[in-house]
């Protein structure tokens, strides 16, 4: 499989001026925006359900911080999970929702060949919340 090549968009600080509490070095930016480590390969609903929630995460917080990747992912979400490992089975459909607001959402449903109707999977949404 040709891995995809990792360039991102990300927005960048003054290491010595930064107050962020993670501080990544330049060579180690990539693997920290990895969806997976290895290829994984879904096979049903019962896989999907477990591992995918994390991955999606995974992906929402990557969108929020990746202009490049949220622009790819908005217009092919399988083609990126693809493209970075991540593989489901065919009757499963990744829709992006509100992908140009504060809180977009994931859902992924099962669609059996010939069936009209769909079944909600997993379904993500990033909401941002501070407290104090």
């Amino acid at each position: 499989m040709n891995t995809p090549s990792k360039n991102t968009n990300l927005i960048k600080f003054n290491e010595k001026n930064s107050n962020l509490p993670i501080k990544f070095k330049p060579s180690e930016i990539n693997q920290a925006l990895e969806l997976v480590d290895k290829d994984l390969i879904l096979k049903n609903r019962e896989e999907v359900k477990k591992y995918l929630p994390d991955i999606l995460g995974r992906v929402l917080a990557r969108i929020w911080i990746d202009k490049t990747f949220k622009k790819n992912f908005k217009s092919n979400p399988r083609k990126v999970l693809n493209e970075n490992g991540v593989f489901l089975p065919d009757d499963m459909i990744l829709e992006f929702q509100k992908p140009n607001s504060d809180r977009p959402k994931i859902i992924v449903y099962e669609k059996k060949q010939g069936s009209n109707f769909k079944v909600r999977v997993v379904q993500l949404q990033l909401v941002m919340l501070a407290g104090r």
